[in-house]
C-alpha cells in the first residue's frame, strides 16, 4: 500500500489510500492576497501566524507555505526586488521559521524558485513535502536533485513544456514521465504525489469525470498518491462551496488522497453582521438587547465571528467515515461536538455548577 510520509519535528502526516484524507492548508500564500502581501513587505508576519494556527485548528494536517510575494514599494528603491529569485529565498526561510514557531505540523514548501525551495528545505524541521516539479526538462533537472539531496517527497504537476493539456491521457503520460525520471534519481514512487490538474467545471463540462478517471489510473497503474488544488473545480461559479463539497468526496472515492485547500470558514465581519441585523429588524423580528454577535450569526445561520472549519472539512470528514478511514466515527463525532460556551466548563449534566452530587 503506497504511503507518503511527511513530518515535522514531532508529528507525522501519512498520505495514503488507507489513511484519512490529507488536508494541506493553502492560506499562507501572498498570491492574490493584497493585504498579506503588503504586510510581508513590511516584515509583519502576524497574519501568517494567525492563518497557521487557524488552519491547524480547522483540521489541516500539513501547511503549504508559498513565498510568491511581490514587493512593489521596495522595487522602486531597489530593482533587485523585481526578481523573485532575489525576494523568495529570504522570504521562504522567514515564513518557515515563523510558522514552525506557532504550530507543529509538517510543511509543504511551495515556490517556482529553486533557491526558495532549497532555503525552505534547509529551514524546515522534519521531512517536508516539496511543491513542486513539472514535466518540463529544465524543471526536472533543477528540482529532482533537491528532492534526492533532502530525501523528501515531491508534488508532481502533470504539465510539461507544451503547457497544460485538456487531454487526460496526455496529463497521465506527463505524470508517468516524472515518476520514471524520479526513479532515475533513486526517488521511489511512494515519494511522488501527483497533481493531475483539476480544470474548472464551468469551462469544461468533463473536468470532474477527467479527474476521477485520472486519479484511478494514477493509483492503479503508477501506484502513486495524488493531490489537487481543490477549489479549481468551482472557479467562476456561484455557490462554490456546494460544488467543492460534492467534488471532494467523489475524488476521494476515486482514490485521491490529499488536496491543497482552504480548511477555514472565514469570520463574518462587522459590516455583514450590521447588514443582517438591519434585514432582520426590517422584517419585524425583535432582537434581545443584550444579544452578542456570535449568538446572532449562529442563530441566523450566517457563519461565525471566529475562524472555524469550512463546509469542505465537513464533507471530507464524512467521506473519511464512509470509507472506514475514521475508526468508529470518532473524528466525526468530535468534529460535530458542540463546543461549550465560556463558564459552562464546570457545569454538570443538569446545568448546575459542580455537577451531580452523590447521595450519602
Amino acid at each position: 500500500m503506497t504511503r507518503t510520509i511527511v513530518e515535522s519535528k514531532t508529528k507525522t502526516a501519512i498520505i495514503g489510500f488507507d489513511q484519512p484524507f490529507c488536508v494541506i492548508g493553502e492560506r499562507i500564500n501572498p498570491t492574490g492576497r493584497k493585504i498579506l502581501n503588503e504586510e510581508l513587505e513590511r516584515g509583519d508576519f502576524s497574519r501568517v501566524e494567525a492563518d497557521a494556527v487557524a488552519q491547524v485548528a480547522a483540521g489541516a494536517t500539513v501547511l503549504d507555505i508559498n513565498s510568491g510575494a511581490v514587493f512593489s514599494n521596495k522595487m522602486a528603491e531597489d530593482p533587485r526586488y523585481a526578481d523573485n529569485n532575489f525576494v523568495e529565498p529570504t522570504l521562504m526561510k522567514q515564513l518557515v521559521e515563523v510558522v514552525q514557531a506557532v504550530v507543529d505540523v509538517p510543511l509543504c514548501i511551495d515556490s517556482s524558485v529553486p533557491g526558495a525551495l532549497e532555503n525552505g528545505l534547509a529551514a524546515a524541521e522534519g521531512r517536508p513535502l516539496l511543491n513542486s516539479v513539472t514535466g518540463e526538462e529544465e524543471r526536472l533537472e533543477a528540482i529532482l536533485p533537491l528532492v534526492k539531496k533532502y530525501n523528501v517527497p515531491v508534488v508532481a504537476i502533470s504539465n510539461d513544456d507544451t503547457g497544460i493539456s485538456e487531454d487526460p491521457d496526455v496529463r497521465f503520460a506527463v505524470a508517468k514521465k516524472i515518476v520514471e525520471r524520479a526513479a532515475d534519481f533513486g526517488i521511489p514512487a511512494h515519494d511522488i504525489v501527483v497533481d493531475p490538474l483539476v480544470m474548472p467545471i464551468g469551462a469544461m463540462g468533463t473536468a470532474g469525470l477527467q479527474v476521477f478517471t485520472l486519479v484511478r489510473r494514477l493509483r492503479e497503474e503508477l501506484g502513486v498518491n495524488t493531490t489537487c488544488g481543490a477549489s479549481n473545480i468551482s472557479f467562476g461559479l456561484p455557490n462554490r462551496h456546494g460544488i467543492n463539497n460534492a467534488f471532494l468526496p467523489m475524488a476521494m472515492g476515486a482514490g485521491m488522497t490529499s488536496a491543497i485547500m482552504n480548511p477555514v470558514a472565514l469570520p463574518i465581519g462587522p459590516k455583514a453582521i450590521a447588514a443582517k441585523k438591519e434585514e432582520v429588524l426590517a422584517a419585524g423580528v425583535i432582537l434581545p438587547e443584550n444579544i452578542d454577535d456570535e449568538t446572532f450569526v449562529t442563530l441566523f445561520g450566517i457563519g461565525s465571528t471566529l475562524p472555524r472549519p469550512g463546509k469542505e472539512m465537513e464533507a471530507i470528514r464524512a467521506a473519511n467515515f464512509l470509507t472506514n478511514n475514521d475508526e468508529g466515527g470518532a473524528e466525526w463525532i468530535r468534529f460535530n461536538k458542540v463546543p461549550l460556551k465560556p463558564g459552562e466548563e464546570a457545569r454538570g449534566r443538569g446545568g448546575r455548577a459542580g455537577g451531580r452530587r452523590r447521595r450519602a
